[in-house]
């Protein structure tokens, strides 16, 4: 386990001299505190990436720019896309014209069931005549006969001609409802020749030059928060069970190395980094610098707990885990919070207990 501590206070011996090896424990404050590697990012950090594949042909932003949401980035050229989505568009018109336009075949059909109209009306009334006067036993039977099979097959063209109306009504309305998601979908690929931003941000890093070649596999550029930053800390895997979002974290930055920041947890992530055995816990300042840049590095302290006013003495002078030399022999110590070089005694002696340092 790695830890780094802020000691308060000065050990009592009884002795300046370096030789000395009794002393007495010493009251006074203690803070145990984790070790962490600390990185800056800006929060909501995210790589910008083409949808489609092509060349790109123009880069319209430089590293620095503030954009905001739905801003050009990048323009990227291919052809095909936009052939389709003119052929698409032609198919579109033509279906929307066989259904809507003058010259529609809807409207042929309607001449025809207007003429298979008439024609059932005229026999109807003929066979309708014919047969009251076969009914008053006026006429031949083959008369009859005649006007009755012409009202059949008159009413039977109208229907026919009126099914064939609703068919190819219903298959010029699917016509146009397909050429029209052919369009839209033809629409959809053009426009994603163009890269835009996905937030209000800057524009941190840029990955390609106009001319080359762009894939969706590849990103484009690094985007984030402008003004709004994030601490990357990685807690070794020993540690992180002592990590919540309450503690208070101490940082230094090798660009501020003078300076002592404050932050606070925010976000604990629960998958360990096999690589080197670490888990990634996040923190947001207090009170950040007025220029921050993302990759400042530094290290950072997660504070696990503050004392005031209690018994310690150095670690150097414990026997095994739990046991010191006294002028009484060796006694069984309680301990509690601890930093790298000291360490809190609960119970077993008291200030007035002289110890040793034991023999190396």
């Amino acid at each position: 386990m790695k830890v780094l501590f802020f000691i308060s206070g000065l050990l009592l011996s009884i002795s300046c001299t370096e030789s000395q090896d009794k002393i007495l424990p010493v009251e006074q404050s203690l803070t145990e505190s984790v070790y962490a590697s600390a990185t800056i990012q800006p929060d909501s950090i995210y790589r910008a990436y083409a949808v489609v594949s092509g060349i790109l042909e123009e880069v319209l932003v430089k590293e620095g720019d503030l954009v905001t949401q739905g801003n050009p980035l990048f323009q990227i050229t291919n052809s095909t896309p936009k052939l389709n989505s003119e052929n698409a568009k032609f198919a579109l018109h033509l279906a929307q014209e066989n259904y809507n336009g003058s010259a529609a075949i809807l409207s042929s059909i309607k001449d025809e069931i207007d003429a298979a109209t008439l024609t059932f009306k005229n026999d109807s009334v003929n066979y309708y005549r014919q047969q009251n006067l076969w009914e008053q036993g006026i006429g031949s039977k083959l008369q009859y006969d005649t006007k009755k099979l012409a009202y059949k097959l008159a009413a039977n063209q109208l229907k026919l001609i009126k099914h064939k109306y609703e068919r190819t009504r219903n298959e010029l309305q699917t016509a146009v409802k397909q050429a029209q998601n052919n369009f839209d979908t033809a629409s959809i690929a053009t426009n994603d020749f163009m890269v835009t931003s996905k937030m209000d941000g800057k524009v941190y890093a840029l990955f390609k030059e106009p001319g080359e070649l762009v894939t969706s596999m590849e990103p484009l550029a690094v985007l984030g928060s402008a003004h709004r930053f994030i601490i990357n800390l990685l807690v070794d895997e020993v540690d992180i069970v002592r990590i919540n979002n309450t503690q208070q974290v101490l940082l230094v930055l090798e660009a501020y190395a003078d300076t002592v920041f404050k932050a606070q947890i925010s976000k604990i992530y629960p998958k360990k980094d096999e690589r080197n055995q670490t888990f990634t816990v996040e923190a947001v300042f207090v009170n950040p610098p007025k220029i921050l840049y993302p990759g400042l590095s530094g290290e950072a302290n997660i504070i696990i707990a503050q004392k005031e006013k209690v018994l310690t003495i150095p670690k150097a002078y414990l026997i095994g885990d739990n046991k010191v030399k006294t002028d009484q022999g060796i006694v069984t110590i309680h301990t509690g919070v601890q930093n790298m070089d000291t360490i809190e005694i609960l119970s077993g002696i008291n200030k007035d207990t002289y110890i040793y340092k034991p023999d190396k």
